[in-house]
């Protein structure tokens, strides 16, 4: 099970910080993903941690995401810097369960079969 926290309000040009828990499961080697739903819009991935770390972000992003993972804590993050109106969405976590130690990740969400149940993320003054 996941469990995706840390959402909220925020103004735009703040910064919030996601947390995606899981329990039952240890979580260290698998690949793991963060996607969002806009209102109205596709879900679409914003950022994924291969089992052995290596990490992808869509270039749309900007660089304002990072995503990074504590193995102590099975927790993976998404620290979000310099939000828009436009990150307004519905957070996702997701892992892919099926793969162990994998060299690369997608923000594909095919490519995962465990999901979380989304964080609220409002960017609004």
């Amino acid at each position: 099970q996941l469990q995706a926290s840390g959402g909220g309000l925020v103004q735009p040009g703040g910064s919030l910080r996601l947390s995606c828990a899981a329990s039952g499961f240890d979580f260290d080697y698998y690949e793991i993903g963060w996607f969002r739903q806009p209102p109205g819009k596709e879900r679409e991935g914003v950022a994924c941690i291969s089992g052995l770390g290596r990490i992808f972000y869509p270039d749309s992003l900007e660089g304002r995401f990072t995503i990074s993972r504590d193995n102590a804590k099975n927790t993976v993050y998404l620290q979000m810097n310099n939000l828009k109106p436009e990150d307004t969405a519905v957070y996702y976590c997701a892992a892919d369960l099926t793969t162990v130690g994998s060299s690369y990740c997608a923000v594909v969400s095919s490519a995962y079969g465990t999901w979380g149940q989304g964080t609220q993320v409002t960017v609004s003054s």
